[in-house]
């Protein structure tokens, strides 16, 4: 089973890291601002996923996902871009 790292831009042009094993069901939680929705996202009106990585294991979608929050907002944004 794929795992996946994924940045949201918000309304608000701020970025969001998530994982999941799920994409497709877990923006839909966050458009749908469920209970399992990131707190976070829920106060914004909007959101896009302007990126995602893939990965084979948990472990590693963690991983990845924790080096990325560590990140200035700079290479977020030089890794959104490309």
């Amino acid at each position: 089973m794929p795992y996946f790292v994924y940045i949201l831009r918000t309304s608000a042009n701020t970025l969001y890291i998530g994982q999941t094993n799920d994409l497709e069901k877990r923006i839909k939680e966050h458009k749908n601002k469920t209970a399992k929705s990131a707190k976070y996202i829920r106060y914004f009106t909007s959101f896009k996923l302007v990126y995602s990585e893939k990965y084979k294991t948990r472990k590693e979608a963690m991983q990845r996902e924790i080096q990325l929050k560590k990140w200035p907002r700079a290479n977020k944004e030089s890794l959104v871009h490309g």
